[in-house]
C-alpha cells in the first residue's frame, strides 16, 4: 500500500487506517496495532516507526486524499520559506496549501498541525528589524 512512499518519499505517503488493514487481513484492529507497536522499518527515507504508515487523510481539491504527515511537512516548508517580518497566519497557510498544493484544509486544522509541530503562531514568529542608531 505504501510502495509509492518507498519510491518517492513523504509526498507519496497514502492515508491508511489500522482498521482497513485489519479488515484486509481478517483480524481485529487491536491485533494490527499490537503487531506494529514499537517496530521500525529501514526505508530509503530513513528508519520509521511502522505506526508512521497509519495516518489520516486530508481531501485534496481533485478528490484524492493526502496523508496528514505530508500536510504537516508542507506546513513546515511554508513556514521555513516565509519572510520573518511578515509571517503567514494559519489562514494564509491554508490558502497557500489550497492554491499551491491542491490541499483543502481548514484554518483550524492548520493551527492544530502547527502546534503539533511546535511552530509558534504568526504573531510570535514575527521578528522586528533592529533600529539603526
Amino acid at each position: 500500500h505504501q510502495s509509492k512512499f518507498l519510491d518517492d518519499g513523504i509526498d507519496s505517503l497514502k492515508p491508511m487506517m489500522i482498521k482497513d488493514v485489519a479488515e484486509e487481513v481478517g483480524v481485529h484492529p487491536s491485533t494490527v496495532s499490537r503487531a506494529v507497536a514499537n517496530k521500525y522499518a529501514h526505508t530509503p527515507h530513513g528508519v520509521v516507526e511502522l505506526k508512521y504508515f497509519f495516518t489520516s487523510g486530508i481531501k485534496s481539491t481533485n478528490g484524492s486524499e493526502v496523508s496528514s504527515e505530508t500536510v504537516k511537512q508542507k506546513i513546515q516548508e511554508i513556514v521555513r520559506g516565509e519572510n520573518s517580518a511578515t509571517p503567514f497566519s494559519d489562514q494564509d497557510i491554508s490558502v497557500r496549501l489550497a492554491s499551491d498544493e491542491n490541499i483543502d484544509i481548514a484554518r483550524r486544522t492548520v493551527a492544530k498541525y502547527r502546534e503539533l509541530l511546535g511552530i509558534l503562531p504568526s504573531s510570535k514568529r514575527k521578528s522586528v528589524p533592529a533600529r539603526a542608531t
